[in-house]
């Protein structure tokens, strides 16, 4: 059985950091394209950004590139998402996303992800 967990997630104050993970049983993340998204109440859930699984390429939504940074653990099945220099338009909950076949004019979107964590909250406030 695929699960995905994200954790991580938490209260900070702008400026700061946080570090997403997304750990995964039931399936081998190497071997996937895997992507956080987030959603912030009323709003439709955004791509945040992806790491592909062919040669670990990267790619961020405009709206993070620079403060955030995506990775893979070493010797975990876990992603990364590490937050920098957060803002309050950051808020949000954060979901980790995963598929084997993800095309790069794609990544952005949900619906060719078939696997998905539970989310964690990122609030961003004073």
């Amino acid at each position: 059985q695929v699960q995905l967990v994200e954790s991580g997630g938490g209260l900070v104050q702008p400026g700061g950091s946080l570090r997403l993970s997304c750990a995964a049983s039931g399936l081998t993340l190497e071997n996937y394209n895997v992507a956080w998204f987030r959603q912030a109440p009323g709003k439709a859930r955004e791509a945040v950004s992806c790491i592909y699984n062919s040669n670990s390429g990267k790619i961020y939504a405009d709206s993070v590139k620079g403060r955030f940074t995506i990775s893979r653990g070493n010797t975990t099945n876990t992603v990364y998402l590490q937050m920098n220099e957060l803002a309050p338009e950051d808020t949000a909950i954060y979901y980790c996303a995963a598929d084997r076949y993800v095309r790069s004019a794609s990544w952005f979107l949900s619906s060719v992800y078939d696997d998905w964590g539970q989310g964690t909250q990122v609030a961003v406030s004073t």
